[in-house]
Order: structure tokens, then sequence, then C-alpha cells
């Protein structure tokens, strides 16, 4: 799942497709547990559901840890781990006797050469890029030192902060200055800009420090300036460092940020079941890329192997569906969801409209985790998916619920793949067992597991290995994978073989590569 740092701009982007609407799709004939169409009295979603178990799944996440282990510990876009990771998969889809192809699109990311923040006086303390402070997105580059200077900042009680949000909180502010200021109240743009017209030379804003069971306020957090480029330096940091910058009497700091760009090379792979109606077609996703720190075994190699055994157990169970399925191996994903949208933008019209319903599943084995569903129908967060998303987040709830298993709902907040989808009209939904978020008291009292720690500690993090999974809870999260890919794929049993003639993918509909756009450290959030 990708940081929300990398979101930035990219949730108000137009995707290059001019936002098309997909044709409505009411769902599939059926949800639940109910017969269906099966052999005896089992329904579809039963047989399929025996076969696909949490064994099968583990055996596809053992493989890819050795991928990773083989590749310098990560399966990043663009690396020969991820390669590796795509032929495993590619081999496996291919025997088990789907259409496979592959998506090549290219893209620019900005790769860190530089990042300080040191105290300089009264002390020297080194601090550490990405432990305790990252770059704002959109900041300037550049090397500077100076005095630091806390505006307005509130370090005690509920620690309220309107920290630089008004001009008048620079009245004693000395020009030359490094401002520092606390997350909180107005947007992290507004801040850097009163700092500038006041004549701060670089900007570090600290997290809030304040209470929140859904976020944590005091760690380490990142910022979007904007959708344009900031003319000073910004760093972002845990509320710890700003607290003791803003409690050291005459601290000095230097700030030095620079990068370069890196054209990354990869692509998106594709399995495509072999019966199906094309004009209704059910793309099942998930990322199968890493982060460069770790080999990504619950991020998203949790999903990206359910998906793998689902597909294959369908074919090893003769089921047989009555619209198209995709299975959607997405490339570029922790550099800003670039696979998917590089997808969703080569579709034409007619294209969007063959696009019946988007199933993403991206982190479903999280040790710490929490059985979550995408809010589709926006009752939870007020934010809903295209028409026919309710419909999905209906199956999954109903499906849960049919297994005694409590469910949560969880926001579309563009983190995941889903997003290209949905700001295209195409009906989407999903499960995610939670990331860098905080586990609530409430939560751990109906699933269990320990309040107030991260749903997974090991995101994005070397540590995310075959040992961070919780292999009950992934084999509960593959059952509903399974269910529900059948379900919206209105599936049979075939009798025999089922031999059929699918016709392949035509990948040159799908254009040319992706041209060089600058993706980078995106920003988690614009502001507060």
């Amino acid at each position: 799942m990708i940081q929300r740092r990398k979101l930035g701009t990219m949730l108000g982007a137009t995707l290059a497709t001019g936002a098309l609407i997909a044709v409505g799709f009411a769902g599939p004939a059926y949800a639940g547990n109910g017969n269906g169409n099966g052999n005896g009295n089992k329904s579809v979603s039963q047989q399929l559901r025996k076969a696909v178990t949490a064994t099968g799944v583990n055996q596809h996440l053992k493989a890819l840890q050795k991928v990773a282990d083989a590749n310098g510990g990560n399966r990043a876009a663009g690396t020969p781990g991820h390669v590796a990771s795509a032929a495993y998969m590619e081999a496996k889809l291919k025997k088990a006797g789907y259409t496979t192809w592959r998506q090549p699109f290219t893209y620019d990311k900005s790769v860190v050469d530089t990042a300080v923040l040191d105290q300089t006086a009264p002390t020297t303390v080194s601090y550490e890029y990405g432990v305790d402070f990252v770059e704002a997105t959109n900041a300037s580059e550049g090397d500077i030192s100076g005095a630091v200077q806390a505006v307005d900042v509130n370090l005690v009680g509920d620690r309220a902060s309107t920290s630089a949000c008004e001009d008048t909180d620079f009245d004693n502010f000395t020009a030359g200055s490094i401002a520092l200021v606390q997350r909180g109240t107005c947007d992290f743009r507004t801040k850097a800009e009163n700092a500038l017209a006041n004549g701060a030379v670089g900007v570090i804003i600290f997290n809030q420090g304040n209470a929140s069971e859904s976020e944590d306020r005091e760690a380490l957090f990142g910022g979007t300036l904007g959708d344009t480029i900031f003319s000073l330096p910004v760093a972002t940091t845990t509320f710890a460092l700003g607290e003791t910058l803003a409690n050291t009497a005459g601290a000095e700091v230097r700030l030095a940020f620079d990068a370069h760009i890196e054209t990354v090379n990869t692509f998106n792979l594709f399995a495509d079941s072999r019966f199906g109606d094309v004009n209704k077609t059910i793309v099942v996703g998930g990322h199968l890329d890493s982060v460069a720190e770790g080999p990504g075994i619950n991020d998203n190699g949790s999903g990206t192997a359910s998906m793998l055994e689902t597909a294959i157990q369908m074919t090893k169970t003769k089921i047989v569906p009555k619209n198209k399925v995709r299975f959607a191996f997405w490339s570029g994903e922790e550099d800003g969801l670039l696979g998917s949208n590089y997808y969703v933008a080569q579709l034409s019209a007619a294209q969007i409209a063959q696009h019946a319903a988007n199933l993403n599943f991206d982190m479903v084995g999280s040790p710490n985790a929490v059985r979550f569903v995408y809010d589709g129908n926006g009752d939870a967060f007020g934010t809903e998916g295209p028409t026919g998303s309710d419909a999905i987040e209906t199956t999954f709830e109903d499906y849960f619920a049919s297994q005694g298993l409590e469910t949560a709902p969880t926001a579309f907040d563009g983190r995941s793949d889903y997003f290209a989808f949905i700001e295209n009209g195409i009906p989407a939904g999903g499960l995610f067992t939670g990331a860098e978020g905080r586990k609530t008291v409430d939560e751990a009292a109906i699933f269990g597991g320990t309040a107030g720690a991260a749903y997974d500690p090991c995101y994005h993090a070397a540590c995310d290995d075959i040992n961070n999974i919780d292999q009950k809870v992934l084999g509960q999260m593959a059952d509903a994978i399974a269910h529900a890919t059948v379900v919206y794929a209105e599936a049979k049993t075939l009798k025999g073989h089922g031999k059929g003639n699918g016709k392949n993918h035509n990948n040159k509909s799908y254009g040319k590569n992706h041209g060089s756009e600058k993706f980078g450290y995106k920003g988690y959030d614009k502001g507060r």
C-alpha cells in the first residue's frame, strides 16, 4: 500500500481518459453463502474456498521471500526482484491455463541523494532520514543553516495548535531563522508561506502530538506543500524531535536536501480467463511490487499470493466464469499507484464501459489485523464509490457475516490501486487488514490483538518478511477473496474438462509506454 506521503497531487489529478464513466453494473445475481451453481449441494463459492487454503497461499509467499532474498532484499518496481516475482506468477498462471500478457510502462521518480537534519548547536546531533524526518513534498532542494525559532507551538495539555496559521504568529520572529512549526488547523502550505513571508530560510513542521485513535499524531509523518514547488527547504518530523528542538535554548540546525531523477522501466502482469463475457470484465487486482526497504510479504505479497491461489484453484476445480476475469498484478504502486493508473489511462471509452468491477486486495495478512472492507456506499466515511461499489461492500460484509466474522469499514482514501477505477466510474471494493495505523481499543475488543499498536509494525520495513503474516487472518481473507471473485464472475462448475476457445488479449490496443512524468516523494497529507 502506498504511503500517505506519496499521494500528493495525484489525488486531484485528472487521468488521461478524462474521467470516462463506466456503464453501471448492478452486481452478481447471488451473494453470501447460498447454494449457487455447484456440484450437489455445494455452491461454487464453497468449492473454491475449500480448495484455496492458507497453506497454498503461504507457498507462494515463501517463493516471493526467496525472490527477495536473491535480489537485494526487495521486489521493488524496475528491479530484478520484481521481474523474478512476475516470472513466478506468470509461470503458475500459464500452467493453470490463463492467457497472460505484460503491459510495459516507464516513469521517472525522485531518488534522494542528500537528506540532512543535524543539530549543530549547542550540541551536535544527527537525525536519521525516514526515521526522524523526511522532506515535505514539493519543497525546494537546498542546504541551509540557522537558528531554530519555534512559532506559536503548544507542547502541553491537548496540544491544540494553530502554529504558523496566522501572520501574527510571527510577530517576534527573527528573519534568517529556520521556523519550527507544529502540525494542526491549517494546511502545510499556509504554514510555510507565512514563514517565508516573515523571513524564514527554511521550515521544520513537527507532528502535533495530540490524541487520536485512528492516527499516530506523534510519529513521523509526511506532508505535501500543494501542487507546485515551494521556494524553501521544508522537513516534517516526529513530535518528539520538534519538542526537543523547541525546548533546546540556542538550537541551531543544518537542513539539506538534494535528489536526482531515475527512470524506471517496469510492467503490469495480467492473466485473463479463457471464458467469460468481455463486456462484463472483472479486474481482480493487487500490486506485486514492494518498497525498496524490504521484501513486501504482507505489502503486498499477501494480496497477490491470495489472488494467484484463487486463480489456480478456479481452473483446478473446473470453475468457469460467465464474466471475463482479469487478474492484474500491478507494478509501480509504491511509487504512486502508477501501474493501475497507466492501465486505466490507456483504456478507450468503449473499453472503460467493458469493465464491470474492480476488486482490490492490498495487505491481507497483517499481524495485528482488522478485517477492513472498503466503504463502497460511503455511509461510514462520506466518500462513496461509483454505483455498484455498495454492492461489492455488501458482498464482503454478507460473506463474513455468514462465517460469523466481524468486519469494519475503511475509506476510499486513494492509497491503493482501486483509485484509477473509481475516478473513472468503475465500481470498486476490496479488503485490507491495516498498515501503519494504530488499532483502537474498540477494534482490539472485537478483533483481538493489541490496542495502540500498529496493524502492521513492519509496514514498509525490512521486517515485512515471511514471519510478518497472521496465518489465520490470511486464510480468512483468502477465502473472502475467492468468494467475491466467483460471485462477481457469476461462475459455474463445468462437467468434464471444460476446454474452450478463449481469445488472446490484444495488448497493442493499450497504446504506447507511459511518458516521463516525475514521481517520487509525493505528499502524505496536505495539512492538519
